[in-house]
Parts: structure tokens; C-alpha cells; sequence
């Protein structure tokens, strides 16, 4: 049992309030999953270049890393407790997996892209959103999960989102049942999968079908033929989100649209909050559905 949270922003003035309402939904989740949280966020686009959020064994160490790295890469990064956000230049990418393999295996690369910033660590989500300051963060759109790890230990490994693609990422709720075949086949077909936890494989798997050509929609679509298992699935990406439920749809999930923002939730109370949620249009996703938002 996991709680997952997504919220899109349709209405650009409520865009500084993206993390704090975030937060609010995230904490609200905490029952469904005490042991660990994470979240992504969609903020300002990194101009001819990328960032890159890297995760630390410890503050001092995440610290150290960012004057280093930044150095040695010809690149700007902040520190956000255990986590260095690098902005870098497209051609150092490379470079940077280089000195990751070589200089700073201590270090896990969390995410790539022009806009997406993903934090994740163990800890109640109230505590996950104090200590990387989640309520201060603006953007378009975000997602998060609580996790309550009941098939593996708890680690920030087997944290979500996880992301396999360059502003990608994926929140889940559930179990695959067929991610060791699959993970498998990925690796097989050269896709890098550093955990055993079955999101990971999931968010692999739309990354590789979105490289061979077909848009995220159309790899949702395909996912319901190629995975099996009980799964709701809450996709970011640069534009938008994403929301897929399996053809049983066993687990809960509620969404709410305003002319503002579009929010989804585990459950009702993860949205009670939001601003004008007594009008808004409130509905449960079907199964085996797409449904997908984007910016303009």
C-alpha cells in the first residue's frame, strides 16, 4: 500500500503555490506509506542546458560534491539537503557519467532534463517536504509517493518517482508481477536498470517505448498489454502528466479538475485542501484509461 499525489497547474498564478500544495497532499498520504517519500517538480527550463539532481550519503557530502563537480564540470549547483541540483551544459552529459562511475560512485544521477527536479529520501513525508523544502517551490506541475515497502527493505533506493528519461518520471501504486521478465528483456535490449523495485522496471519500460518512436499516450496504451500486475500509474513528463490505472483497477485513486489546476490523489483527502475543490468536477478514473494533460 502506497499513496501517490499529481497536481498540474492550469492557471499560471497559482504556479509559486505548486510546492506548498504538494506538500499538503503529500503529508495527507502519509497512513498509505510512513516509510520513505519522494517527489518531482517541474519548474523553471534550464536554458541551453540541462539539470541534473544527484543524491548524497549526507549533507556534508552532497556539499563537497556540488563545489567539485561544478568545478570540474563548468557548471552552477545547489544543494537541497542530501541532494545537488547541477545546471550543465548538454555537452558535459557525458563527463558527468564518467565522473560518476569513476570518482563518485557514492552518488546516484536521480534525474535528467531541462525542467523536472526530483528529491527522494526515508522518512515520513512531512519530514521529506521540511527537509528539502518542497513548500517553496514553484512550477507547472509535480508529482509524489509515499512509500510502504512491504516486498522489499526500506531504502531511498526503493524510493519514488523514479526516472528512466530525461524529464520522465513515475509514481506508482501496486505490483507488477511480471518486472523480473521484463527487466530482463530491457537490459536485453540495452535499457540500464540500477534496482530490483518494480517501478523502476515500469518507468524503463515507457522511456525504451518512447525511444522506439511511440508518444507517452501510446506507451501507456501498450503497457496495458505488456504488464501485468495491479497498478496505477502517475506519469510526469516536461509538458504535462499522465495518469493510468490497470483494466482492474483494484487500487484507489480519485482526480478533481478546476479551471485551474487538475489533481489526483490515492485517496478524496489528499485534494480536500486544494483551492476550489468544493466546485470542482470530482471522478474516478476509469480503468485502463489514458488520461493526460499538457501545457499549451
Amino acid at each position: 500500500m502506497c499513496g501517490i499525489v499529481g497536481l498540474f497547474i492550469k492557471n499560471a498564478a497559482l504556479e509559486p503555490e505548486l510546492g506548498k500544495l504538494l506538500s499538503g497532499m503529500l503529508e495527507e498520504m502519509t497512513e498509505r506509506g510512513p516509510d520513505s517519500a519522494g517527489f518531482a517538480v517541474y519548474g523553471n527550463t534550464v536554458s541551453n542546458g540541462l539539470k541534473a539532481t544527484l543524491r548524497a550519503p549526507s549533507h556534508a557530502r552532497a556539499q563537497v560534491v556540488a563545489d567539485e563537480l561544478a568545478a570540474q564540470l563548468h557548471a552552477t549547483a545547489d544543494t537541497r539537503d542530501t541532494h545537488v541540483v547541477m545546471r550543465i551544459a548538454e555537452d558535459t552529459v557525458l563527463a558527468l557519467h564518467e565522473a560518476l562511475a569513476h570518482d563518485y560512485s557514492d552518488l546516484e544521477l536521480v534525474g535528467l532534463g531541462q525542467r523536472m527536479e526530483i528529491y527522494k529520501e526515508v522518512g515520513l513525508p512531512a519530514q521529506i517536504s521540511s527537509r528539502f523544502e518542497l513548500a517553496s517551490m514553484a512550477g507547472t506541475h509535480g508529482i509524489g509517493h509515499t512509500r510502504m515497502a512491504t516486498e522489499s527493505a526500506v531504502t531511498t533506493d526503493g524510493a519514488h518517482p523514479f526516472s528512466t528519461g530525461r524529464d520522465q518520471c513515475l509514481v506508482h501504486n501496486g505490483s507488477l508481477s511480471n518486472h523480473n521478465r521484463l527487466r530482463d528483456l530491457l537490459r536485453r535490449r540495452g535499457v540500464t536498470i540500477e534496482t530490483m523495485n518494480d517501478t523502476e522496471v515500469g518507468a524503463a519500460y515507457l522511456s525504451w517505448q518512447m525511444r522506439e518512436g511511440l508518444s507517452l499516450g501510446e506507451a501507456l496504451e501498450r503497457s496495458l498489454i505488456d504488464l501485468d500486475g495491479f497498478y496505477t500509474f502517475v506519469v510526469g513528463t516536461e509538458n504535462g502528466f499522465g495518469v493510468l490505472r490497470d483494466p482492474i483497477a483494484c487500487k484507489p485513486a480519485v482526480m478533481a479538475e478546476t479551471d485551474d489546476y487538475v489533481a489526483f490523489g490515492s485517496e478524496y483527502r489528499a485534494l480536500a485542501d486544494l483551492p476550489g475543490i468544493a466546485n470542482a468536477r470530482l471522478f474516478e478514473p476509469e480503468p485502463a484509461t489514458v488520461y493526460f494533460w499538457e501545457r499549451s
